[in-house]
């Protein structure tokens, strides 16, 4: 006999309904701002792509000219994004993370990963202890994000676009990007947060969303990326 699957009261299906219809308008929002993002940019741009996974927001920056780098640790969507974007003159992959400080890390997968392994890599992170997941074994290489981009900015005067959605290991690189002062040479930052991901962290997630609330415009760094 199947067991029957538990019955949601009237609370949880209401607050199922307003996370579902946050998170429509959250993708609606993004939409928008990407479709700005691609007018704003042009052959002189040099953009930042960390978490790039397949390669769909990367190819949609290569579109506009903009010289744009692409930054995948996870093996399986790196041969992804290389199909892609890999014949492109204007797009450089890199098969690293990033973060704060250069070093090495165990890739974490989500604990279903096999049952669609090129979907799951939208999860795969460098930063251990996420809920429902697992580490690999494979190890891989963090380069400092702070140093490329200060590159960056001395040889063009400012970073056109930097996006950030790497399953949480955002929270590190926006605090020290923020401590920095390199959101002022960025022209635009948009991150995806992950606090719910990672329960432990939810406190400084919280500290930091109402820091750069008070600190920054949402023109200069947008925390809802989706």
């Amino acid at each position: 006999m199947n067991a029957t699957a538990p019955q949601m009261t009237d609370d949880e299906r209401a607050r199922l309904q307003r996370r579902r219809k946050r998170r429509r308008e959250m993708r609606i929002r993004a939409q928008g701002i990407m479709q700005g993002v691609v007018s704003m940019l042009g052959p002189r741009d040099v953009v930042f792509d960390c978490g790039a996974n397949v390669g769909v927001i990367t190819a949609d920056l290569a579109a506009t000219g903009a010289q744009v780098h692409a930054f995948e640790p996870d093996p399986v969507a790196f041969d992804g994004l290389l199909q892609r974007c890999g014949s492109m003159p204007n797009v450089t992959l890199h098969p690293v993370a990033v973060g704060a400080v250069p070093g090495t890390a165990i890739l974490s997968r989500a604990a279903d990963f096999d049952a669609d392994p090129v979907d799951r890599t939208t999860r795969s992170t460098v930063l251990p202890g996420g809920h429902a997941m697992q580490t690999t074994g494979h190890q891989v290489e963090i380069i400092d994000l702070l140093d490329r981009i200060r590159t960056v900015i001395d040889t063009h005067g400012e970073l056109a676009f930097l996006k950030l959605d790497i399953e949480g290991a955002e929270l590190d690189l926006l605090e020290a990007l923020d401590r920095a002062g390199l959101f002022a040479h960025i022209r635009l930052t948009v991150a995806e947060t992950h606090p719910g991901k990672f329960p432990d962290l939810r406190p400084r997630f919280r500290a930091l969303r109402q820091h750069f609330a008070a600190t920054y415009p949402q023109t200069r760094v947008f925390l809802d990326w989706i």
